[in-house]
């Protein structure tokens, strides 16, 4: 079985979204099956389909986080030594080439991954040009709009 590399953040938010299916909602879920069966014909009782759905969604869920947990490899950012390279977990303060605007990214894996954070999918286009890049180095990025070039300005390991 393969690994899913995962920050150490990652697999903690993980871990809670499991605790929290587990001891809230699947409980609740229960609770609304019971008193939609309290109401007597199934056949017709939307309430229960309703539960039932929910109840199916939320058991798919939590093998799914387990299975993730499963397999995660658990990176701490804070604990790498990687001579200063890009690497999964690396801090990188990148400026367009361009347009000068200066952006900041975290390299994370793909259920971790929200831009509007700065925190960008190990299998993005921009990661994968930046994996095993340093301080000083272009990165050249296939971006939708065509070619961007980006300066990397500082690696940070956090």
């Amino acid at each position: 079985m393969a690994t899913i590399p995962i920050t150490k953040r990652g697999a903690e938010k993980l871990r809670e979204e499991l605790h929290r299916l587990k001891t809230v909602d699947r409980p609740w879920v229960i609770n609304a099956i019971s008193e939609a069966r309290a109401q007597g014909d199934l056949s017709e009782n939307a309430e229960y389909e309703v539960a039932k759905d929910r109840q199916g969604f939320i058991e798919g869920r939590i093998q799914e986080v387990e299975g993730k947990l499963s397999q995660a490899q658990i990176i701490d950012p804070t604990e790498l030594d990687a001579g200063g390279k890009i690497v999964f977990g690396t801090t990188v303060e990148l400026e367009d080439e361009s347009t000068g605007e200066s952006v900041t990214y975290q390299i994370v894996g793909e259920d971790e991954a929200d831009l509007k954070l700065g925190l960008i999918n190990i299998s993005s286009p921009i990661a994968r040009a930046l994996i095993g890049k340093e301080e000083g180095d272009t990165a050249e990025v296939q971006a939708p709009g065509g070619v961007k070039h980006y300066e990397i300005v500082g690696v940070s390991y956090v």
